[in-house]
Parts: C-alpha cells; structure tokens; sequence
C-alpha cells in the first residue's frame, strides 16, 4: 500500500510531468472506483491542471476549482504514459480504473492490482467534500507536528501503540509498513498500550516518525514512478522481512499475523527477547 513517502513522491513527479497540461478525456474505467458523480468527470475536459497535493494518503489533482481526488488503498497505484493509445479503454476486469488524457499526447492511468478493489476515486469542489480527507489528523511532516502536539495526541489513549500510528484521523499518512520501521527504530512493542508511554518513550517515538518518514520521503524523490514500490521495499528494515536478520542486532525477524494483514518486529530490539503471541497460529496448533 502506498503511504505517505509514497505518495509524497507522485505528487512531485505529476506536479513535474502533469501540471500546466490541459485535460482532453477523462475515462471512468471501472464505475465502482468513482465515488461521486456532480461534477461529472467529464466537468475536468477543457481545464488545466494547475496543481498538485497531498493530503496524507489521498492525491489531489487541481483544475481550478475543480479537484480530482484519490486514494491508491492497497493495491492502487499511478501509471504515467508519455503517449497515451489513441484508442479509448475499453470497461472490463483488468486492472485499469480510470485513464485522463492530457494535451501532447500524454496522460497517466489508475490501475488496481488484485480482485478486492478499494481504489477510491472523487470529483468534488473542495477536498474537504471527500469523508477521508476531513477526517486526517495532523500530518507528520508539517512543522506544526511538534513532539508538544504529538503528546497531547497520546492523552488519554487506550489503544496499543501500532493501532494509534496506524489511525488516520490520529496522524495523516503512515500505514502498516511505516508503523512497523517507527517501531523498530524507536526500539518499541507493537503491543505497548499508548496510554502507558513515559516522557522518555513519547520523545523517542517521535522522534523515530520525523527521522523514518523524512529519511522514505528522500529516497522516494526523484524515482521514476516505475521503481518507486521496489525502491520502498529496498528501504524497510522489518517490514516484510520475516525470518531474516535483524539489520541492527541480528536477531531473527518475527511476524504476528491477523485476518488481513501482518506486523513484523524484531523480539530483541522490540519487547526483550520475548516473541509475541501469533494469534492465528497459535489457533492452527490446537
């Protein structure tokens, strides 16, 4: 899933490659993908792109006073082509959702990968129209997320601390990958009750967010959109590395699973040489 490095990196190279165009086609591909319908896509054709933002994990694209917004989910992402096909798509089950044509020939597509589709793709007037966008907390790499703000955003907290990471109305952007690398670098338990964390904790977490997303953001600029997913593979020291060592002591990885979706941690960087509980292997053992 594309988080916040991620996305950081297609705003700037669609601001580069997409801005300035003027937008000749919209094709709505796949229906289910388009999440309103006044305006019609169709309201974009004529207008130029002015802009490019990120809100957390959602990008939105300007055209005046028109934005097209849009979140990737899990297996979304952004196809740029220098010269579009003549031809228009063609509705069907592949994986294209929706392609915008643009002056010169070039455009870009939104494929989604996979059977369950969670692309979300909205036209509105303000981004705050889109339910996802008014709900971000803060984003972590405004200046006003300051260590101050992000303590009073743990008061009174219940929930463990990779869930309150992973809350987008809590923080704007970090999803499970991310949550995984913060954790690891700030040498905490995935498990550790938010509401429990000491001075020294919160200062170590937080600053484990600003020094793990800035140092994704700075190898994510200036890829080409091709190898931005295996550039943020490349980059992660624990997520999605089970069973291999640990790059900071040499332990082996471990990985807690759940219905759809998994963590991964080291047991001795993390929660002192105790491997935590798989909850749906231990089901498969009895």
């Amino acid at each position: 899933m594309p988080e916040l490095p991620e996305v950081e990196a297609l705003t700037g190279l669609l601001a580069e490659d997409a801005v300035g165009r003027e937008v000749e086609r919209v094709y709505p591909v796949s229906f289910s993908a388009l999440k309103t319908y006044d305006p019609p896509v169709s309201a974009l054709e004529g207008r130029t792109l002015d802009a490019v933002a990120r809100h957390g994990k959602f990008l939105d694209l300007a055209a005046g006073d028109l934005h097209l917004v849009f979140h990737l989910a899990r297996a979304g992402w952004v196809r740029w082509h220098d010269t579009l096909p003549d031809a228009p798509p063609r509705p069907g089950k592949g994986p294209l959702a929706l392609r915008v044509r643009l002056s010169g020939g070039a455009g870009f597509d939104l494929t989604e990968a996979g059977t369950q589709k969670h692309l979300a793709v909205y036209l509105v007037r303000d981004p705050l129209e889109v339910p996802g966008v008014a709900r971000l907390g803060p984003d972590p790499l405004s200046p006003d997320f300051t260590q101050e703000a992000f303590a009073a955003l743990l008061g009174g907290e219940k929930r463990q601390i990779k869930g309150f990471l992973r809350d987008q109305s809590v923080i704007a952007g970090i999803g499970n990958a991310y949550s995984d690398e913060i954790l690891h670098a700030a040498r905490m338990s995935p498990f550790k009750p938010a509401a429990n964390l000491t001075g020294e904790e919160i200062a170590r977490l937080y600053a484990a967010i600003g020094e793990t997303l800035g140092a994704a953001v700075e190898r994510a600029r200036g890829v080409p959109l091709r190898s931005l997913k295996s550039e943020k593979k490349s980059g992660l020291r624990v997520h999605g590395r089970t069973g291999e060592p640990c790059p900071v002591c040499g332990d082996t990885i471990r990985e807690v699973s759940f219905s759809d979706s998994s963590l991964q941690y080291c047991p001795t960087c993390q929660t002192g040489g105790k491997p935590l509980a798989d909850r749906r292997l231990s089901r498969l053992l009895k």
